[in-house]
């Protein structure tokens, strides 16, 4: 690796150090601010790390195996349709773990959202609703 490379890639290890929150650089910090969301709300907080960690490796599982159906020839199989299926039952998992440690009932998550997205797209889906969203749309 040339010089300039390596000098390059440690410019930017200082930069990304710098901008980067404390809790993510050091462990004392971390327990800090989870013992803090712990007191003084009603999270959970290592039900909801479980959840967003497990939710975010589970579907790249299930992302995975569609990539390679769409871009790289793997069948859909019984097989991987199984596999799939299995990927969304972990996801569902994690889904359900995430709802208890915030302590919101999955039932109305679900209701919320199918009201969310009726009030953005009536009846029909339409992209320039999707782009073009009203006040307080999230």
């Amino acid at each position: 690796m040339s010089k300039e490379v390596k000098e390059f890639f440690s410019t930017y290890s200082d930069f990304v150090t710098k901008v980067t929150s404390e809790p993510s650089l050091d462990l004392e910090a971390l327990k800090d601010s989870l013992q803090d969301i712990e007191k003084n709300s009603p999270v959970k907080s290592a039900r909801l790390l479980t959840a967003a960690l497990g939710l975010g490796s589970e579907s790249g599982e299930f992302v995975e195996i569609v990539k390679k159906m769409f871009l790289q020839g793997k069948p859909p199989s019984e097989e991987n349709i199984f596999h799939m299926k299995r990927e969304l039952g972990d996801i569902m998992w994690y889904w359900v773990t995430a709802c208890a440690a915030l302590e919101l009932d999955p039932f109305e998550v679900i209701s919320e959202n199918q009201e969310k997205l009726e009030a953005r797209y009536g009846e029909k889906f339409e992209v320039t609703r999707s782009e073009v969203r009203k006040e307080g749309d999230l």
